[in-house]
């Protein structure tokens, strides 16, 4: 079927796929946050966008340098190193306890010996791996993250990296207003600065179907009162933010006009209210 770049997503129809890719993330994002210094913000810990899947990028070890990248076109775990590379290792639906014991024993080919604890490599539960799934989801992926970068370069500085966290597989980033939140410990980075969060998620427990997001922090009382843009509602159960479906992209001409008009106008306002 035709569509317009963002091709169909519906959680149902690929759930178990992307419950093994979101498993397959945690395990790189473990083994970065394993060796790589911590950095303000959790930023040691999230992956990114690559022109084929989803990079740790370059984790220092000692001498060594390694990046490891889900490739999400040839559907295998790249281990790219400054002295060697061992082979890939093929995704075809291993656990992700397997996964990252095959990534820990490639590593110790290049002599890097990460000290993680196997657990948080996941569990050995048999996976589900669908290709077709996975490379609509990249295709998507890919486009959604381009859309917000656009977005972050009108913001300035006061921005956070375009980054997919592991632990609940989204694709964020933070506007920061530059002002502290009153009462708040200046010491707590996480609840000491104003801040806005855009990103996606494929859908989760409390959303069953892929949405984007926007919340803000303190939340301004009077931002749940603006009237949001087509396609788009004020969530409230258990936390409250600006959605938009994803499936509201893949109806229009424009998709990628259509988000940044959403992301646009909530940050508008939100900024604004935030004074």
């Amino acid at each position: 079927m035709a569509h317009n770049g963002f091709p169909p997503l519906a959680l149902a129809d690929w759930r178990a796929t992307r419950d093994t890719l979101h498993g397959y993330a945690r395990v790189l994002g473990a083994i970065r946050a394993a060796i790589t210094p911590k950095q303000k913000r959790w930023w040691h810990i999230s992956l990114r966008v690559a022109p084929d899947g989803l990079t740790t990028t370059d984790i220092p070890a000692g001498e060594s340098h390694f990046a490891l990248c889900l490739d999400l076109t040839a559907h295998r775990l790249v281990i790219q190193a400054n002295h060697a590379q061992p082979p890939h290792i093929p995704l075809g639906g291993q656990s992700s306890a397997v996964l990252g014991a095959q990534i820990v024993t490639a590593l110790e080919y290049l002599g890097i010996k990460p000290d993680i604890d196997k657990a948080k490599l996941g569990d050995a539960k048999p996976a589900h791996y669908d290709r077709a799934a996975v490379e609509h989801f990249w295709r998507a992926l890919q486009r959604i993250d381009a859309t917000i970068k656009r977005f972050h370069e009108n913001l300035g500085a006061n921005t956070s990296p375009v980054q997919l966290w592991p632990h609940h597989f989204d694709l964020a980033m933070n506007w920061f207003s530059g002002r502290k939140v009153p009462g708040a410990d200046p010491a707590d980075e996480e609840a000491s600065e104003e801040q806005m969060n855009f990103g996606f998620s494929t859908g989760d427990d409390g959303i069953n179907h892929a949405y984007f997001y926007i919340t803000a922090y303190p939340l301004p009382g009077d931002l749940v009162k603006m009237k949001l843009p087509p396609d788009a509602i004020w969530h409230t159960q258990g936390w409250t933010g600006a959605i938009m479906p994803y499936a509201a992209l893949t109806k229009v001409e424009q998709p990628e006009e259509k988000l940044l008009g959403f992301m646009q106008i909530v940050h508008n306002a939100g900024s604004r209210l935030m004074k």
